[in-house]
């Protein structure tokens, strides 16, 4: 009586494997990442709009007095919610780049390299978190210079570090997903657009959640820009607290990441079909 040999992956061949499967998904990231040190200028001008919002807006606002703040100034309050807006419209236009790689025949070496789907798509949001990282550290500075009370503890400031990178990945591949399905840089500017304004509004970046109508309250529950700024407004402000709770905030941040890498990651070999 033969017996059939049954052979399992040794543990080397699984370590080997995810060696690869990581120096892939750098190598992806290295080279978005060294466009944008040639190129500074794009990620200077994203610097504006931050910069607006706060002094003038955050200014006006904290003048007026009108929005209820649970006892911190409103530019305190609303600082987290612009750190995740400038995320947010840096990442939700990062599909683009996508595109205009395709129409250059970049994508097609990708493709036909060894390289994971998965690695290609993670590479991608790992550029997208360090050009965050570059907008976080333009915030702060702002936010020092206009008085606003930050906390500076090394967990504080990890944790604000983790819910940055999250929430851009978010929003990033999110946007690999719409460049894969419009395949039109007109179509896309044209979905940026709609998609970024009622992504913000309707979170509590600006205001908090209690004053949104009943409505708005359940689409902002399942905004995910909505858990990164309360994470953020923990983390990053005196006295800032939290609505939802940190572990909610970070898990919901972390399941929608997943989501969207899976999405990606199937649709991702169909912008150039």
């Amino acid at each position: 009586m033969s017996h059939a040999h049954v052979s399992f992956p040794s543990v080397s061949d699984e370590a080997t494997a995810v060696r690869d499967f990581a120096r892939q998904t750098m190598a992806v990231a290295e080279a978005d990442i060294r466009k944008l040190i040639h190129d500074p200028v794009e990620l200077g001008t994203r610097m504006i709009q931050p910069m607006l919002w706060l002094l003038i807006f955050g200014e006006v606002f904290t003048r007026a007095r009108v929005v209820p703040t649970g006892g911190i100034r409103y530019l305190d309050f609303m600082t987290p919610g612009i750190l995740a807006q400038s995320v947010l419209f840096g990442a939700i236009f990062y599909g683009i780049s996508l595109i205009w790689e395709r129409d250059l025949g970049i994508v097609h070496k990708f493709l036909v390299s060894p390289a994971a789907r998965s690695a290609l798509v993670l590479g991608r949001t790992i550029s997208s978190a360090a050009r965050s990282l570059c907008q976080m550290v333009f915030v702060y500075l702002l936010a020092v210079l206009l008085g606003v009370k930050l906390r500076w503890g090394p967990l504080e400031i990890a944790g604000v570090v983790c819910a940055v990178v999250l929430g851009s990945a978010v929003f990033s591949t999110f946007s690999l997903i719409a460049a894969c399905i419009v395949k039109s840089r007109e179509r896309f500017m044209g979905i940026g657009q709609v998609l970024t304004m009622p992504l913000f509004f309707a979170s509590n970046a600006i205001y908090p959640i209690s004053l949104m109508p009943v409505w708005l309250q359940g689409v902002s529950r399942v905004n995910p820009l909505t858990y990164q700024v309360d994470a953020l407004r923990h983390l990053m402000i005196v006295g800032g607290g939290t609505t939802l709770g940190m572990g909610l905030d970070f898990g919901i941040m972390i399941l929608a990441l997943a989501l969207m890498v899976g999405i990606a990651t199937r649709l991702y070999p169909t912008i150039i079909s």
